[in-house]
C-alpha cells in the first residue's frame, strides 16, 4: 500500500467514524475505498467491520450521559444486538456472496421512509397508548421495550453483522419510531447497539475470516478520532436537522446500493 493509499484509508476511516456516530452509514465511505484498492468484496467487508469497530465503541462512549438516562432498556436491547450481530456474521461466512445483500437497498430505503414519517407515527402511537392506558397494556419493563422491539433490533443487527452499511440509519429509524424519546437520547442508544453488533462480528471475523490488517489498523485509527468528533457534533445537532440528515443519507445510500 502506497502512502497516498494509506492516507486515503485513514481519512475515510475518520469520516466513517464521524458519520456512524452522528447518523450511521459510514461504511459507505470506507467499503468502496477498500474495493477500489483491489480487495475482494468479502475481504473488504470483513476488514471494514473490524477496522470501524473501535470507532463505534468510541462513539458509544461519547454518549455515556444519554445512555445512563435509559439504563433500564440497555440490557434487553443489547442482548438482541449481540445475538443478531453474531448471526449476521455467521451468515456472511456461510452464505454465497450477494445472497443477503439483495435486500439491502429495500431495507435502507424503508429506514429513510420510517424516519421521515417518524413524528406522525410517534403522535399516533402516543395517542393510542393514552387511549388504552392501563396495567394490562404495560410492557413489563416500563421502558417501552417489548418483544416486538427486541425482535426488530435483532433483525437489524443480523443485517449489521452481515454487511453493516447504514445499520445505524436502520437502528435510529426503528428506535425513533417505537420509542417516544428525544432523538439525541436515542442516538446514544443507537451507537451502543451498533458498537455491540460490530464488536461481536469483528471478533468472529478476526478468528475465522481473511482480514486485511493494514487497512484495518488505518481504519481503526481514523474511526476512533471520528467517533469522538461525531459524539460532539451529534449532541449539538437539533432533532429536526438530525432527522432530515438521516432521511437524506438513507435515501442516498439506498439509491446507491440499487445502482451497484
Amino acid at each position: 500500500m502506497s502512502p497516498a493509499e494509506a492516507l486515503l484509508v485513514l481519512v475515510a476511516g475518520l469520516g466513517a467514524g464521524t458519520v456512524n456516530t452522528v447518523v450511521g452509514s459510514g461504511s459507505l465511505l470506507t467499503f468502496p475505498v477498500l474495493l477500489a484498492l483491489g480487495y475482494p468484496p468479502v475481504v473488504a467487508n470483513v476488514s471494514n467491520t473490524v477496522g470501524l469497530t473501535p470507532g463505534s465503541i468510541s462513539g458509544a462512549l461519547g454518549y455515556r450521559r444519554e445512555l445512563a438516562a435509559q439504563s433500564a432498556r440497555l440490557l434487553p436491547l443489547s442482548i438482541a444486538a449481540v445475538l443478531g450481530g453474531a448471526s449476521g456474521g455467521l451468515l456472511l461466512l456461510g452464505l454465497p456472496p450477494g445472497a443477503f445483500r439483495a435486500v439491502v437497498p429495500a431495507l435502507v430505503l424503508l429506514a429513510a421512509l420510517l424516519m421521515a414519517v417518524q413524528p406522525w407515527l410517534s403522535r399516533r402511537l402516543r395517542a393510542r397508548r393514552e387511549r388504552h392506558a392501563g396495567p394490562e397494556h404495560d410492557t413489563g419493563t416500563g421502558t417501552g421495550v417489548g418483544p416486538a422491539l427486541s425482535a426488530a433490533v435483532f433483525t437489524v443487527s443480523v443485517y449489521g453483522g452481515y454487511f453493516g452499511a447504514a445499520q445505524g440509519v436502520l437502528l435510529l429509524a426503528l428506535l425513533a419510531t417505537v420509542l417516544d424519546e428525544d432523538l439525541n437520547l436515542l442516538n446514544g442508544l443507537k451507537n451502543l447497539l451498533q458498537a455491540l453488533v460490530n464488536l461481536v462480528a469483528a471478533l468472529l471475523f478476526t478468528l475465522t475470516a481473511d482480514v486485511a490488517w493494514i487497512p484495518v489498523l488505518l481504519l481503526a485509527l481514523g474511526s476512533v478520532a471520528g467517533g469522538r468528533l461525531g459524539a460532539l457534533l451529534g449532541r449539538r445537532v437539533p432533532a429536526p436537522i438530525l432527522r432530515t440528515l438521516v432521511v437524506v443519507v438513507g435515501t442516498a445510500v439506498g439509491i446507491a446500493l440499487l445502482l451497484t
